[in-house]
């Protein structure tokens, strides 16, 4: 089955190729790389890269993910192309690989979406409909033990889909109608393999759909467009063109929680945190699981002096998630606002725990083992944050640790260190 194989082999192609660039593809990829090769996201893609609608189906988010999607997409593919023939099921997997596409952005236009299994639902939808109104060659009881087999799969992963908070059910059920849509008009107007005029006809209703649908995105998802602009302000320094941006998209969508994320970083680049306050609470109000919202909120909280809102933001974003270790650092920056240096080190302790090379960790337990009397330990946390590369604040915290226990040539060792780092930034 050519066009079967020729499409196992782009996907594949695709993974080696991501994984030889340096993205990692055998845990949860970062979002940026998948974004770099050609993810569908709402707000790049709605302002003018509709390209990501079809490059996003040949892109998968891990080891794990491209294994169970090719293994459908193998067994799948071969049924589909056997009974509508190579370049019916070529267009039907491309055309409900753009439905689930668009079904996604429309539904989800703040998540980012890769992977072949919209396409390969929508040929699911296409074998069911077209078995089930169709006359083929098929044994009638084969006919019968493949559609309850497809039908099983469409069920089992729709339900699996809703239980798991990262699977794009919306993709799967945007391929899924638009296959059934063109298995059922295969199946009654144009069953016959050699009767291109009619296939054609059939496969052209599917692209005007997708094109209308593409227009109506344009329409109705203008203000992702508006959201591109601001994120683009925001990175050349225009934060006031950024806040305008970002409140005409508000107005537009007050539901959009991203624009309030966004919002509340403007807000506070201009040090208004009393606004960047509200709309953190907006984002957890329309979004209640969003961990960034949390952690911003609690040191926006502790930028004005408020610790006990700033322990409860940070107390509600490790309830989210109790791995989080920069619910830990923020927990930690309280106990230090508020002295209680013994508390803010077990924190940063936990932190080093799930998170050993977080950016500051050694620097931040150092500072509090140091403030405890706790020198010898102050001296190792030190050093070991040199692994993470020079820095000069490190070195001069260093120097004064080997101040106060009288080791004086360790400490202007130590201060010169700190010196020559200066000046080199």
């Amino acid at each position: 089955m050519a066009v079967t194989q020729a499409i196992f082999g782009i996907n594949v192609a695709v993974f080696i190729a991501m994984v030889l660039a340096g993205v990692s593809m055998f845990d949860n990829p970062a979002g940026q790389d998948l974004v770099r090769w050609g993810a569908n996201f709402g707000p790049l893609t709605a302002s003018g890269q509709w390209w990501r609608l079809l490059t996003c189906v040949f892109i998968h988010g891990g080891l794990l993910h491209i294994a169970f999607n090719m293994w459908c997409l193998w067994d799948l593919g071969r049924l589909a192309e056997s009974v509508y023939g190579h370049w019916t099921f070529a267009v039907v997997y491309l055309i409900t690989g753009l439905s689930a596409s668009l079904t996604s952005l429309a539904w989800n236009p703040a998540v980012l979406s890769v992977g072949a299994s919209g396409a390969i639902f929508g040929i699911a939808g296409a074998l069911l409909a077209s078995f089930y109104l169709g006359e083929f060659s098929l044994p009638r009881a084969a006919i019968t033990g493949t559609m309850r087999s497809v039908a099983m799969f469409v069920g089992y992963n729709l339900i699996f889909g809703a239980v798991m908070a990262r699977t794009d059910n919306a993709a799967h059920v945007g391929g899924l109608v638009m296959g059934l849509i063109l298995g059922a008009l295969i199946a009654k107007v144009a069953p016959l393999q050699d009767d291109l005029l009619r296939r054609a006809g059939v496969l052209l209703v599917g692209v005007l759909l997708v094109t209308g649908g593409v227009r109506w995105l344009q329409h109705s998802r203008s203000y992702l467009a508006s959201m591109t602009q601001a994120q683009r302000s925001l990175i050349e320094g225009k934060t006031i063109d950024a806040i305008a941006q970002l409140n005409a998209v508000v107005r537009q969508r007050p539901d959009y929680w991203p624009a309030h994320l966004q919002l509340a970083r403007a807000y506070t680049i201009q040090h208004d945190l009393g606004k960047a306050e509200v709309e953190l609470k907006r984002v957890i109000e329309l979004n209640p699981r969003n961990e960034n919202a949390y952690y911003f909120l609690g040191y926006t909280e502790l930028e004005q002096k408020r610790p006990d809102q700033a322990r409860e933001a940070f107390t509600q974003l490790l309830k989210l998630n109790p791995n989080s270790a920069d619910a830990h650092a923020g927990l930690a920056a309280v106990f230090s606002f508020e002295n209680k240096y013994s508390e803010a080190l077990g924190e940063y302790k936990r932190m080093a725990q799930l998170e050993p090379e977080h950016q500051n960790v050694f620097y931040d337990m150092g500072l509090m083992q140091s403030k405890l009397g706790l020198y010898d330990d102050a001296i190792k946390s030190f050093l070991k944050q040199r692994d993470n590369g020079d820095d000069p604040d490190n070195e001069s915290a260093l120097a004064s640790v080997y101040e106060a226990k009288g080791m004086r040539r360790e400490a202007e060792e130590a201060s010169q260190r700190a010196k020559q780092f200066q000046e080199q930034h």
